[in-house]
């Protein structure tokens, strides 16, 4: 049976963006997913590293061994873990916009050499409009908050502009606001809503860490042995357990750029009509 292709550049209501989201996984997941691995493999199999080295060094046997917190295990296992998820989401982000713009380059197929291509070109790119987008949005939450979820909204699509515009990190970030004028709440409603619908996804696959925490907590206040079962509930068990949660939750998140992409076009389409005049210049192509 043949995929149905997916018109990427129109405009569309939150209800519809939400479930065009999943149709696309669903007709692409198997060649995007080969591509996915392949490219952003070496950075989740680090990220997973990371917190399980995290999870170690602040619940784990370090942290039961020493008797507390130690406070350099914490800082070197914090700033592993926020280089390791920095690296990831650069590539998770880069790796899906690349995926899609394929897909739309090619008509519905996705093309693995063009996708990796398209990285290798951008991924500095990528990754400055990240840090800078994590500057501001702290800088703005330092700011009493608001400020904060206001800048939050434009930059969550500046990777995106980065990928579909070929712009540099600091247009692309001055473009992203640009781009919502006029929308903000209506892009914040509907990324919320993917955050939202994101998260209980993810929160899926965190039951069986909580289920695991609720047994020992359980059988520790039935023995009674504070010390010793304290051990037993953070310690090799909840670790593993802790870091194959952690790989479902993280793939999971590769959900969120995708919804970006469809809100980055609808707002892109509502201002430039870009996909109405390909429509247009295609029909008058085909006469």
């Amino acid at each position: 049976m043949n995929k149905e292709y997916i018109e990427f550049k129109k405009q569309r209501e939150l209800g519809e963006i939400l479930s065009v989201i999943f149709k696309f996984i669903r007709e692409n997941y198997k060649p995007a997913g080969k591509i996915f691995l392949k490219l952003v493999g070496p950075a989740f199999i680090l990220l997973i590293a990371a917190v399980s080295y995290y999870t170690w060094s602040t619940l784990g046997v370090s942290f039961i061994s020493s008797g507390g917190l130690n406070t350099s295990n914490f800082l070197i296992s914090g700033g592993l873990l926020f280089l390791a998820y920095l690296l990831y989401v650069t590539s998770m982000t880069g790796t899906v916009y690349h995926i899609i713009l394929s897909y739309i380059n090619n008509n519905g197929k996705i093309i693995g050499s063009e996708v990796s291509a398209g990285m290798k070109n951008d991924f500095g790119k990528i990754l400055l409009t990240t840090v800078i987008s994590y500057i501001l949005i702290l800088a703005g939450t330092m700011l009493f908050i608001i400020p904060g979820i206001y800048v939050a909204i434009p930059v969550s699509l500046a990777t995106a502009i980065v990928v579909f515009r070929r712009n540099s990190a600091l247009d692309s970030i001055a473009d992203s606001f640009q781009l919502i004028k006029d929308n903000w709440w209506n892009t914040f409603a509907t990324l919320f809503c993917i955050g939202l619908l994101v998260y209980f996804i993810s929160l899926v696959f965190q039951l069986p860490a909580i289920f695991y925490f609720m047994i020992r907590t359980f059988i520790s206040a039935s023995e009674g042995s504070a010390s010793s079962n304290v051990e037993e509930m953070f310690g090799p068990g909840y670790i593993i357990i802790n870091a194959i949660t952690s790989i479902f939750q993280y793939l999971v998140y590769s959900i969120t750029p995708i919804g970006a992409a469809f809100v980055y076009f609808n707002l892109n389409e509502k201002q430039h009509f870009t996909g109405t005049y390909e429509t247009i210049q295609n029909l008058g192509n085909n006469k």
